[in-house]
């Protein structure tokens, strides 16, 4: 009888168990470098399809469609192969689809390597390596980093760390919530088209402009449950965290950027570290005009990079517990 009962729980609360495995195995093992990666093979799949349909020096209407079929493309394949493996794993039995869907689950997060590489250009700076600094951080941002200097390296690991705690965290948690990994992997997709495709420069103004705001409209309710989620986790973090300033700057400055998301958790992580960050930075040679994020209080510190990842942890532990609580409370009730 309590065979049966264990056997019917885990058959009802398999997908909320994947989802726990999979945020555990992440937490656990970061990236697999030396394994395939769904993501990967994602960015390889943009590059494919961009070969053959961007125009060069073509910023009509034509170099739009295009980059909206690549998205449509990128999307429809991502979805069709999600459900597949899905579907295939269910018709074995629930258990191997439990299985199947914690290991898609833990490609989707990014929590721990978010954290591993970040501090690698912390370990880096603490040695007094700048040159190494400069490597680390150039893994992690797309800005040009050969010219940062102590300061700048370490505001650009912690602008990664604030912006990625929503972008390879809690958005991607968000969907696996609402749609299991299905949901997960198209929102990975259009967040890798963005990073690839999705710049405001000369070569992608128009090709990229779909994946772009395609982007902007999935992480505009995530970034902005990241942003608040971080808020309250301050409460709790003790005397190195500035709740009320997390507030003050959060409210000031979270729309301080070229997209309606990015800054809503780089305002909470500035004004709760009483650091300022953003400003100009170096694009493929071209410096970028920026708005300054949060105030000059003190100046930015290497440890600063330890503290925003304690941020990124304890937001991630929040959310998935709110989020698998309202989905439980949804399948229960409705």
């Amino acid at each position: 009888m309590h065979f049966t009962n264990f056997i019917y729980y885990f058959q009802e609360y398999r997908h909320i168990l994947a989802i726990i495995i999979g945020f555990c195995l992440d937490l656990i093992f970061g990236d697999p470098y030396n394994f395939p990666h769904p993501i990967r093979w994602i960015g390889n799949l943009i590059s494919f399809f961009e070969k053959r349909l961007y125009l060069k020096n073509d910023k009509s209407k034509k170099n739009f469609f295009r980059g909206m079929m690549l998205s449509c493309l990128i999307i429809t394949i991502t979805i069709s192969l999600s459900f597949i493996i899905i579907c295939c794993a269910n018709k074995i039995n629930f258990f191997v689809e439990t299985i199947v869907e914690s290991i898609m689950c833990y490609y989707i997060l990014a929590t721990k390597s978010l954290k591993s590489e970040s501090m690698k250009v912390y370990k880096a700076l603490e040695e007094n390596d700048i040159e190494k600094a400069r490597f680390a951080v150039s893994m992690i941002v797309g800005r040009d980093t050969n010219e940062l200097n102590e300061i700048g390296i370490a505001k650009a690991a912690i602008e990664t760390v604030a912006e990625n705690t929503s972008d390879g965290v809690i958005a991607p948690l968000f969907y696996l919530a609402i749609g299991g990994p299905i949901l997960g992997f198209t929102y990975k997709a259009i967040n890798t088209m963005d990073s690839m495709i999705g710049y405001k420069n000369e070569k992608y103004c128009t090709f990229g402009t779909f994946a772009a705001k395609l982007d902007d409209i999935v992480n505009f309710i995530p970034s902005r449950l990241s942003a608040v989620s971080m808020i309250i986790v301050c409460l709790f973090l003790g005397k190195n965290y500035n709740f009320k300033n997390a507030i003050y700057i959060f409210k000031r400055d979270r729309y301080k950027h070229k997209s309606p998301n990015s800054a809503q958790t780089e305002s909470v992580c500035a004004g709760a570290l009483n650091i300022q960050l953003a400003g100009d930075a170096k694009y493929f040679g071209k410096i970028v005009k920026k708005d300054y994020i949060g105030d000059f209080n003190k100046q930015v510190e290497i440890s600063d990079i330890r503290k925003a990842n304690i941020m990124l942890y304890s937001t991630a532990f929040l959310d998935i517990c709110l989020f698998l609580s309202i989905r439980l409370l949804l399948e229960k009730f409705l």
